[in-house]
């Protein structure tokens, strides 16, 4: 089997794959897909709106749910081309240097919401666990150097897979599994050895995959342990709502990461429907249900989104 790279004079593109068995009904298809990248651009924009417009969520708490609501619009953004242009026109084919950027913007867009989870932890423990030292400990200048540092790892990370990648040789058999660009799925075309490739990738998973949930696991045991050696039920209650929104964000960043990488290893042999359909809940799921969550469960969010709909000066309390 003939191979080719970046540098072959002939033009080298991909081949995205929509719904497998559905591609006559693609038109059809586009419409609950369109629904929710619609929901998660208006919703993250809307958040982004709320906490710039309204200096009294100019707080640690709100700058991080600003840096998640960032993370959710670009990934958005990213994969939305894409899945729509299949969708409606039909158009699967992806150049070989779109399909890189695509795939970088993925992944980083991916680690970054993990990452900035990780961080709203981290704001979550010093708020109930160390309370009075909550303003002088998350001040603006280290929120700044705590998003600069998730830039940097997560930009970091994923540079090398893509030169590792990118200086191998691809197969004439270039159709992808999904309609955007995945490492994992990339990786299958190559026709050299991939073991440097995959150990990286396998350090990847553990330094981020597993270490972030491992690292909010342990802050929220901390809390949890804060929580119950406090002296009333009520102070008990709302310290846990405090928290109940950050978790359901988690859950719903990890419960579809963890059902697609199950997939991955337990049913090779399944459908191709069900590795699309988990691959598409785990990026879609994000964007969409946290601007909800955060919406329906925080109290300030939800006055400063009556307040912009309404388009009066009301104070947030």
């Amino acid at each position: 089997m003939s191979k080719v790279t970046n540098s072959t004079q002939a033009p080298f593109y991909f081949i995205l794959t929509g719904i497998p068995g559905f591609e006559a009904s693609h038109i059809w298809i586009s419409i609950p897909f369109c629904c929710l990248y619609t929901i998660s651009i208006m919703g993250n924009t809307t958040i982004l709106t709320v906490i710039r417009k309204e200096p009294s969520l100019h707080q640690p708490m709100y700058l991080f749910l600003s840096m998640l609501a960032l993370t959710d619009l670009g990934l958005t953004l990213t994969t939305l081309p894409t899945v729509m242009q299949l969708l409606w026109f039909n158009a699967d084919e992806i150049g070989f240097e779109a399909c890189f950027v695509q795939l970088f913007f993925i992944h980083t867009f991916s680690f970054m919401e993990s990452s900035v989870l990780l961080a709203m932890s981290f704001d979550r423990y010093v708020a109930t666990c160390r309370p009075l030292h909550y303003a002088s400990t998350l001040t603006g200048e280290v929120i700044g150097k705590i998003g600069l540092a998730i830039i940097c790892r997560c930009v970091l990370a994923v540079l090398p897979c893509l030169f590792l990648l990118k200086r191998l040789p691809f197969c004439r058999s270039h159709l992808l599994s999904h309609s955007y660009c995945l490492h994992q799925d990339m990786i299958r075309l190559v026709c050299a050895d991939i073991r440097v490739n995959s150990w990286y990738g396998f350090a990847l998973v553990l330094l981020i995959i597993v270490m972030d949930p491992l690292l909010i696991v342990l802050s929220y045991t901390l809390i949890l342990k804060s929580i119950l050696g406090t002296a009333s039920w009520t102070e008990r209650f709302r310290a846990l709502n405090n928290c109940l929104s950050h978790v359901l964000a988690v859950l719903v960043l990890y419960v579809p990461m963890v059902g697609v990488s199950m997939t991955h290893r337990f049913a090779k042999h399944a459908s191709p429907l069900v590795h699309v359909i988990m691959a598409n809940i785990y990026l879609l799921a994000p964007p969409v249900m946290n601007p909800i969550i955060y919406s329906v469960k925080t109290k300030q969010i939800r006055q400063g989104i009556i307040c912009l709909l309404s388009q009066r000066d009301m104070c947030l309390r």
